[in-house]
């Protein structure tokens, strides 16, 4: 009898792949900083969906979410209580004091890459910066937990102790949004398998070196539920609560994790 090894590990790429993703990840971080810097008052997120688009193609890249099952642009944009899968439009407006998570993907020569961020429109408030600090933290932690030998659940676990960390560095609590998180990644977007933003550690299948997740927490300042709008697209939270998603690209390697998707300085 011949048993699928495979499905024992997270999927795992050859040295030279990870560089072709890194280098479809790097055209990733180029557009978020394009878009970070074309983000003020006054700007509607359409616009920055089309400063995204012209960085990915400038490249000799495609973006990776437009047309994905529908999806009508190359970023997700989510303000305030949007969570994630935000569609820009000329109607959105940035105004001062917005929350901004961006989601952005890329494709050169086949290989996917994927990564979002949380920023405020000009001057926020404490709690929203907080919030995405907090956010930004889980990830670092789930990203110090890409080691060989490793468990899928190890990830998670660690990314929900990155958040209760987070809860007593800044004495409040935070919600870990229910029913979405992290994934597979290679010559498709999503792969199996799903990474949980919590979780007990210890199980699921093995990290081995070459394996590639990309690690998404989402936190919000209220609740862990949300709801999908008549777009059939758009998350928000059922409370109205602001939201931040913080993602990378990370292969795990012999050297400690790797970031495919880095961002210019």
């Amino acid at each position: 009898m011949v048993f699928n090894r495979k499905k024992k590990v997270v999927p795992f790429r050859t040295a030279g792949e990870l560089d072709a993703m890194a280098a479809a990840g790097a055209i990733v971080g180029r557009a978020l900083v394009a878009v970070r810097a074309a983000a003020k008052p006054g700007v509607s997120t359409l616009e920055l969906d089309e400063v995204a688009e012209q960085v990915i193609r400038d490249a000799g890249a495609v973006p990776s979410f437009k047309g994905y099952h529908g999806f009508p642009a190359s970023i997700c944009a989510s303000v305030n209580d949007r969570v994630v899968h935000g569609i820009p439009t000329a109607e959105e407006i940035l105004t001062e004091g917005d929350l901004v998570s961006i989601d952005c993907g890329a494709i050169l020569d086949g290989w996917h890459g994927d990564s979002a961020w949380t920023f405020g429109v000009g001057t926020i408030i404490e709690a929203d910066r907080l919030l995405s600090v907090a956010t930004e933290l889980s990830m670092e932690a789930g990203i110090a937990a890409m080691l060989p030998g490793n468990r899928l659940t190890d990830v998670s676990h660690a990314i929900e102790l990155g958040t209760r960390a987070a809860e007593q560095e800044h004495g409040r609590a935070y919600g870990i949004v229910d029913g979405y998180g992290g994934h597979g990644i290679g010559r498709e977007m999503h792969l199996d398998p799903f990474l949980a933003n919590e979780g007990e550690p210890g199980k699921g299948p093995k990290l081995v070196v070459g394996s590639v997740l990309a690690i998404e927490p989402m936190l919000t300042l209220g609740t862990t539920q949300t709801k999908v709008l008549d777009d059939d697209w758009t998350v928000v939270t059922v409370d109205g609560s602001r939201a931040a998603h913080w993602e990378h690209t990370v292969a795990v390697t012999e050297d400690g994790p790797r970031i495919l998707t880095l961002r210019p300085e």
